[in-house]
């Protein structure tokens, strides 16, 4: 019978060499809980800090929806900006962030989220399979059709409400944002 002993120790003396010599990894960011991504790249951290987004953090703050942005999934955010937000009347934004409306709020939030991560280029690769469109589902469980206009991309929502896509593929580390030029009401306020 061979000696297979002095082999098997020598890779086990290099292979415990070989791990002790390796540093440490250190985690470059605070975390919130184990659930929860580090805060430096998440969708709720990058819109925290987009000045053009203030509206938009305000109302998923009101619908409690803001934890989710922070979570560790994939989503997809069709994002409205403050202009967006600027072209609803003073009253509907009032009534958007009523305490008494945060349901509402929340159904109109959640319209602008899709559970996985849809870039831009994906948006139009289904596109080009559906012949020029493309439905896509939000955590409401509603669809939200893409098309194109000239060179934009389009959503439309099922009561006929449109959204410009005007900044596409904002990728953080738990999804992708996709800036729109409007607000989508799946819900009458009033």
């Amino acid at each position: 019978m061979k000696n297979w002993t002095s082999p098997v120790s020598f890779l086990c003396i290099l292979f415990t060499a070989f791990c002790t010599a390796q540093e440490p990894k250190t985690e470059a960011f605070e975390t919130n809980s184990a659930n929860f991504l580090p805060i430096g790249n998440s969708l709720l951290s990058i819109t925290e800090k987009t000045e053009t987004h203030s509206l938009l953090l305000a109302a998923l703050r009101a619908s409690e929806l803001d934890c989710l942005l922070a979570y560790d999934a994939q989503f997809t955010v069709f994002a409205p900006s403050n202009a967006a937000f600027n072209k609803l009347s003073d009253v509907t934004k009032k009534l958007l962030l009523n305490p008494d409306n945060k349901e509402k709020l929340k159904a109109i939030m959640s319209y602008h989220i899709i559970a996985g991560k849809i870039s831009a280029s994906t948006i139009l690769r289904a596109m080009c399979r559906g012949n020029g469109e493309a439905s896509f589902t939000t955590i409401l469980g509603e669809k939200i059709t893409a098309t194109m206009k000239g060179i934009d991309i389009v959503l439309t929502d099922p009561k006929g409400n449109q959204a410009k896509i005007v900044t596409a593929d904002s990728e953080q580390r738990n999804g992708v944002i996709h800036e729109i030029d409007s607000v989508f009401f799946p819900v009458n306020l009033f």
